[in-house]
């Protein structure tokens, strides 16, 4: 049996299986909010916080956020089951927001409303964000592409 979109449904677990066990191991290794662990001092730490809010902590302590992660992944889930993707790009992006939507909602529907944050880049001074954050970042990137190599052909006037 030949599953349908493969890239689409390895891309999400393999990411949500990253955010779910790099999120437990901060929070088990560091422990209390705001502890940091430098990897590369000033460049790159590892800091615990609790993120309440979206992207960059807006719309912070908005109850609605657990359940529009939990909407946008049932309607990705339903859209991989029912639809073949075209390409492996689409099949990666659409993966990997569904991974990114997932880690975090399961962060704030079991943890309180808040998610995990612990990915701290110094260099530039950046907010803390996760892995989930990252595969939707990438998820985007995935559709980017897609969207310029596989634009659809306009018919020529006559």
């Amino acid at each position: 049996m030949k599953v349908r979109n493969h890239y689409f449904w390895t891309a999400a677990i393999v990411n949500i299986t990253i955010d779910i066990i790099s999120k437990r191991a901060i929070v088990e290794n560091l422990r209390i909010e705001r502890t940091s662990i430098a990897i590369i001092p000033n460049i790159f730490h590892f800091t615990y916080i609790r993120n309440h809010g979206a992207a960059f902590s807006m719309l912070e302590g908005q109850p609605w956020l657990a359940w529009l992660s939990l909407f946008v992944s049932i309607t990705l889930i339903l859209i991989g089951v029912f639809r073949t993707f075209s390409n492996i790009w689409e099949q990666l992006g659409f993966g990997l927001i569904l991974a990114g939507a997932a880690g975090n909602g399961i962060d704030r529907l079991f943890f309180g409303g808040s998610v995990v944050d612990f990915i701290d880049l110094r260099i530039i001074n950046f907010a803390i964000f996760n892995w989930a954050d990252i595969s939707i970042n990438l998820g985007i990137f995935c559709l980017l592409v897609h969207s310029f190599i596989y634009q659809p052909r306009q018919s020529k006037p006559h």
